[in-house]
């Protein structure tokens, strides 16, 4: 276990002696001293070194499709009147580096950096929402009991921090249940869309409905990624390695709703790519026959459902 980050970390909590397991996150996440995404380190890739790949990996293509979708998505409006954000993009510039795209601007915007929107804008984000802390409870005796994180020595445990009660906890737990609610990422949408633009949201994540989340996943659906495994020890390598959930569609969707966006759509990455950037597609592999190898194993990588196609989601609405 990361010395440093125990070390700044046992002075965090020196007063409490135990903090919610959202704290524990977001300290492991985003500290600046020792976060893990905020070390000066390439993350993301497939080479060694890097703990996970995504869509960005397939290179520009990535950006090309999303460029095309959202043109796609404005409809007859001018997407020259629109500025392209990027909320939460690495340090390599964003989806839309290099990308040849119909937009007025591009901007990226790293959390941290200061969310302020306003005029047209089309707001996206890729793997943003999953990133965010999490709280965690475990049920007992038939109630929900919220966990905290304290120290065990020199080493990090889960502790009880007591029952609790919240209108947007699944109701009836079953004893050893576990669930894992994102509630920050309702927060950061919130934050996001509560600002006087108007335009397209887009999001590309992985996650489940209130009810599967509820019903399908008793164990929680937090993980660890390290050196590209699943690791299912949250505490093990704090700030070295990544911490991830998977996101409520149902509470996005609402905080949508609740700032007047309309058209609120969830649908596979498959299919968001097929549907919206379908021309662009067969545009593509029509145009430039000597490139078909690597363009079509690119794709088959973002499209198909036994890789990214299904895995990934998209959620996008509109407010004009």
């Amino acid at each position: 276990m990361p010395s440093e980050f125990l070390s700044v970390f046992r002075s965090e909590i020196a007063h409490h002696g135990v903090v919610p397991f959202d704290r524990f996150v977001e300290f492991a996440l985003y500290d600046p001293r020792c976060g893990y995404y905020r070390t000066n380190r390439k993350r993301i890739g497939r080479e060694r070194g890097t703990d996970f790949f995504t869509a960005t990996s397939s290179g520009p293509l990535f950006g090309e499709l999303i460029a095309a979708a959202c043109t796609n998505l404005i409809g007859k409006r001018d997407p020259g009147e629109f500025v392209f954000v990027e909320i939460g993009a690495e340090a390599t510039g964003g989806v839309m580096a290099g990308v040849k795209h119909p937009f007025a601007q591009t901007e990226t915007r790293s959390l941290g950096d200061s969310l302020k929107l306003e005029g047209k804008c089309v707001v996206f984000s890729n793997e943003l929402f999953d990133a965010q802390p999490f709280r965690r409870f475990l049920a007992r005796d038939g109630r929900w009991h919220e966990v905290g994180v304290t120290f065990a020595g020199d080493s990090l445990a889960e502790v009880n921090l007591g029952p609790i009660e919240a209108s947007w906890l699944p109701a009836s737990p079953e004893d050893g249940s576990r669930f894992d609610a994102p509630r920050a990422a309702v927060e950061l949408l919130r934050t996001l869309t509560a600002q006087p633009w108007e335009g397209l949201f887009v999001a590309c994540d992985y996650g489940k409905s209130f009810r599967e989340l509820a019903e399908a996943t008793p164990g929680g659906t937090a993980r660890a990624y390290w050196k590209h495994a699943q690791v299912n020890d949250l505490l093990a390598r704090p700030g070295d390695q990544d911490l991830t959930v998977h996101v409520c569609w149902d509470w996005l969707e609402e905080g949508l709703r609740e700032q007047r966006f309309s058209e609120t759509v969830i649908e596979s990455q498959e299919s968001f790519f097929v549907r919206r950037a379908g021309n662009f597609i067969e545009a593509s592999l029509a145009g430039d026959p000597g490139s078909h190898g690597a363009l079509r194993r690119s794709l088959v990588q973002l499209i198909h459902p036994a890789h990214l196609g299904q895995k990934f989601q998209v959620l996008h609405a509109t407010r004009w």
